[in-house]
């Protein structure tokens, strides 16, 4: 079973319900989650490397812009920490704002650009998760653990 690493930033707890749903089906599959957040945690992207997956979650701040907790990260991310790295990224949005969830796209660019390897699509829930969002967050899950297994 491998080690996974789950990064969030959530101001509302949206995006952490859909974290703690992903926890709880890989630990339920046998798997590590080392859980760390924007706010509270010391995160170092040279660390990235040390796990088999990195599940990214992150709120959507104003119209599309990244939570000002998770600039540096995405600002520090560099080639030689996620080239050939499994990651999947997601968030709760609102659909209310022209750019829907604008900060998981930023991310998702981000990564597939330095040579990541992402779930194909990056996972949204319009505002607080509902069951099939926490189902969507659950298969989430298993589809990194796929990927962990093997990578494309």
């Amino acid at each position: 079973m491998g080690k996974i690493l789950m990064l969030y930033a959530s101001t509302t707890g949206n995006t952490e319900l859909m974290a703690e749903a992903m926890t709880v089906w890989l630990e339920h599959q046998g798997h590590t989650v080392i859980t760390k957040t924007f706010d509270f945690d010391p995160i170092y992207v040279e660390e990235l490397p040390d796990y088999d997956g990195v599940l990214i979650g992150t709120h959507t701040w104003d119209d599309g812009e990244l939570p000002y907790e998770v600039e540096d990260f995405y600002d520090e991310l560099e080639e030689e920490y996620v080239a050939g790295n499994v990651f999947g990224v997601f968030g709760a949005a609102d659909s209310f704002y022209d750019t829907y969830g604008g900060a998981v796209d930023l991310l998702t660019a981000r990564l597939k650009n330095l040579g990541g390897i992402l779930i194909p699509e990056s996972l949204k829930s319009d505002l607080t998760p509902n069951t099939e969002d926490i189902r969507n967050c659950e298969q989430f899950a298993a589809d990194l653990a796929a990927l962990t297994a093997n990578p494309v």
